[in-house]
């Protein structure tokens, strides 16, 4: 999912867990390489995913890590497997919620839990936007509380729990791996609108990632000492 400027960090959890002196980019970007965000249009964005049944492996640890990179090049508060063109149930995130709490981590098999009884009409209507929908961003109505269910790397049990831009994102990156663009949940106008604006620019964004790219491997290398 897309980045909303002006966010500020008070707190941050990482995997759910209260962590002091978190770096302003996650660890495993460090260890990471960039990939190719898919696009629009492409097949992987449309088929649900497979589940995730080897745990721990040097493979799985690695795109973990590769997707942390390329979530930070193309400037996302989440990211997933699909949009890397791996077909596993499997998103990374860096989100700050609207009460300031940074959230960071991964999970794997992830299920979105339904909306308790009588809470269904409990929306908030938010900008959204995709990296795999490269530029603009849409009002879109998404529930304003969202818990998230699956598995860590190693699967550990692991439950995640957002609320406001935060729940958007648990969303959002369900959705994804389920075969669901954000696009989807529009009307048609609104989403035809959204794929001409993205025409319009997608050039000039594919550009600022590459260059982008370059600044945080240097970046990178520099803070762990390799340059």
């Amino acid at each position: 999912m897309a980045a909303r400027p002006g966010s500020t960090t008070r707190q941050v959890l990482v995997q759910g867990r209260p962590t002091e002196g978190y770096p302003a980019l996650a660890p495993e970007a460090g260890r990471g390489r960039p990939r190719r965000v898919t696009v629009v249009g492409e097949d992987v964005l449309r088929r649900p995913c497979r589940e995730v049944t080897e745990f721990g492996t040097a493979e799985l640890l690695q795109l973990i890590d590769d997707m942390f990179l390329t979530m930070y090049v193309a400037q996302g508060v989440g990211l997933a497997a699909n949009q890397v063109d791996v077909d596993l149930r499997l998103f990374v995130y860096d989100c700050v919620d609207d009460d300031g709490v940074r959230h960071v981590g991964h999970i794997l098999n992830p299920v979105l839990d339904p909306a308790p009884e009588g809470v269904e009409r409990q929306l908030a209507e938010g900008q959204e936007g995709c990296l795999s929908v490269p530029g603009p961003v849409w009002e879109l109505p998404r529930l304003e509380r969202a818990v998230v269910r699956g598995v860590d790397v190693h699967g550990e049990p692991l439950v995640l729990e957002g609320t406001g831009y935060f729940a958007r994102c648990l969303q959002h990156e369900t959705d994804h791996l389920e075969g669901t663009l954000y696009i989807d949940r529009l009307a048609k106008k609104a989403r035809r609108s959204v794929l001409e604006e993205m025409a319009e620019v997608v050039d000039g964004i594919f550009a600022e990632r590459e260059a982008r790219a370059e600044e945080l491997r240097e970046r990178l290398a520099a803070e762990s000492g390799v340059l």
